[in-house]
């Protein structure tokens, strides 16, 4: 199995970083002097992904203007000598990579911005989702390369894991292992932000997956769930008995970007180093 397609789902509004998201989407916000995207995409292309599929929404047309040429810049630069900021803009996505951008037309759901990458993705062909909001420094690889050995050995879905405290289990999608071997667990059960009282584990599900693509039925007949939207942890549910779920403890080090403390805490990690 090789992973070539990976989605982005970064039609979301970003309000908890207005006003300066009014008109910059939260993806493009730096992170040292880079766009938080960026590094998702470095991570996707890692691990092989050669098609990437940025599910996007109004006021997102500087996502697509940033993975385009801009052939004055860089004649300007050229002109100028300036050869290292030339090389930056030009190797932003390698000759062999390309972009396709899909627009969600409403807010409707993580797992509704999944199912809008369906036309671009085989009926045979596992993909990967990765949420720029999840900044993660992978060790000692991304973690996208880390989590793709448990999807070729399982042929089923993968989700990256991280241990968080007892007291946010609410805020993420939780997880029930069972036959856990080294960073390799399968998956029993998976709820969207459980009260603390009713979670079955402090394992959450952060912005990795690998899925087979099996889970474009289940995202298509689902019907709204948590907050009304459909539910990417719903269709991974659903794969539970078959294809198989299963989870990946990763490597490294994660900042939730969505945040502003997470997103300072990542300019002076990534900054100092």
């Amino acid at each position: 199995m090789q992973l070539k397609k990976a989605v982005f789902p970064v039609a979301g509004p970003g309000t908890r970083f207005l006003p300066a998201t009014k008109s910059i989407p939260k993806e493009m916000l730096p992170i040292v002097d880079r766009p938080i995207i960026q590094y998702a995409v470095d991570e996707a292309i890692e691990a092989g992904c050669d098609t990437l599929i940025f599910v996007t929404g109004r006021s997102k047309r500087a996502v697509e203007d940033y993975f385009d040429r801009n052939p004055e810049l860089e004649m300007e630069l050229e002109a100028k000598g300036k050869l290292e900021a030339l090389a930056a803009v030009r190797d932003i996505l390698p000759s062999h990579v390309k972009a396709i951008f899909v627009r969600q037309h409403a807010p409707l759901g993580l797992g509704h911005a999944v199912l809008c990458a369906r036309p671009m993705i085989g009926p045979d062909e596992h993909f990967a989702v990765l949420l720029p909001d999840d900044l993660i420094d992978g060790y000692p690889e991304g973690v996208l390369r880390q989590m793709l050995p448990v999807a070729q050995d399982t042929g089923g879905s993968v989700v990256a894991i991280e241990q968080v405290p007892g007291a946010d289990v609410s805020k993420y999608g939780i997880i029930q292992p069972e036959h856990i071997n080294g960073t390799k667990m399968g998956i029993g059960a998976i709820v969207e932000k459980p009260p603390v009282d009713q979670a079955p584990s402090t394992l959450a599900v952060v912005g990795r997956y690998i899925l087979h693509p099996s889970v474009m039925d289940a995202l298509e007949t689902l019907p709204p769930g948590s907050g009304g939207e459909i539910q990417l942890t719903d269709a991974l549910a659903r794969q539970i008995e078959t294809p198989g779920l299963f989870g990946c403890r990763f490597g490294g080090k994660r900042f939730d970007c969505g945040n502003k403390q997470g997103f300072l805490t990542a300019n002076i990690y990534f900054g100092l180093r």
